[in-house]
């Protein structure tokens, strides 16, 4: 049995659907209507709740390996939580979604700090484990499709500086690897990202290319992208998202890894294939 976290989350409900038929999959939900609604025929849905131990125990009984994906920056808890469970259930090996600005030393944001420690609890709890560390999701632009529909317009920082983002469908595809085939991927830690790096300029003329509209793109100072993150978020995530998007702005996100070619033996999708098959979304 493989077991997923974050199922109705972005990368989750990718991996549910790309695990293949024979796999018996079980997926863990606060909300299992919606989880199963998301997941394919052959997938279990149990409710759970990081919060609770003994429930996650019991969702983990039977389990072999495990998809880890936590959300909350202000506790460790949930990490903390599960691995207890998996241990007392006899799980054998954890994937692990984290971020790939762990790997940086000037780095020091509560978000990825948080990160560090979730992975440093994981090497530490005695399972075998693979980390997932990739880059800005290319989903993230989705964000932008409210002004798109409405204006023409995006609005961010950083226009010019190059990043390079993933699909989030090729994440999906080395977790299942990691989660059906543990053993070729134990103790490993897989730098994801896309195949060029690409700025908020040149992906707003690629949807515009396929959108078939001119689109503007205006640039917003940081302290508009922080009252922006503030009305999203608690404040010290928001604080530390925007110190995490002002560090970018040296260009070192735009850096390609090979994890993803070398693992899928063939490269990442760019951001052009990602956005052809979402344009309905920003139409």
């Amino acid at each position: 049995m493989i077991l997923l976290t974050g199922a109705t989350g972005t990368v989750g409900r990718l991996v549910a659907r790309r695990l293949p038929a024979a796999e018996p999959v079980r997926l863990l939900a606060r909300a299992p209507a919606r989880a199963a609604a998301l997941a394919g025929p052959h997938a279990e849905v149990v409710r759970g709740d990081f919060e609770d131990p003994a429930g996650l125990r019991g969702a983990l009984t039977g389990v072999r390996s495990a998809l880890l994906v936590t959300a909350n920056p202000l506790t460790h808890a949930h990490d903390e939580n599960f691995l207890t469970a998996a241990r007392a259930a006899g799980v054998r090996h954890i994937v692990k979604l984290t971020t790939l600005s762990v790997t940086e030393p000037d780095a020091t944001d509560l978000v990825t700090e948080w990160q560090r420690e979730n992975e440093r609890l994981l090497r530490a709890s005695g399972l075998s484990w693979t980390l997932l560390r990739p880059r800005a999701f290319m989903s993230n632009t989705l964000g932008w499709a409210r002004s798109i529909r409405a204006e023409g317009v995006v609005r961010g920082a950083g226009g010019a500086v190059a990043t390079a983002a993933i699909d989030p469908r090729d994440i999906a595809d080395v977790a299942v690897r990691a989660l059906v085939s543990p053993e070729g991927h134990s103790g490993r830690a897989y730098a994801l990202t896309g195949p060029a790096g690409v700025t908020p300029v040149e992906q707003t003329e690629i949807l515009g290319e396929l959108l078939r509209r001119p689109l503007k793109f205006v640039e917003l100072t940081e302290d508009q992208v922080l009252r922006g993150l503030l009305a999203r978020y608690p404040e010290a995530v928001a604080h530390a998202l925007a110190e995490s998007a002002a560090r970018g702005r040296d260009g070192a996100k735009g850096q390609v890894e090979p994890d993803v070619a070398e693992l899928l033996g063939r490269a990442g999708r760019s951001y052009r294939e990602w956005a052809a098959e979402h344009v309905a979304e920003f139409s």
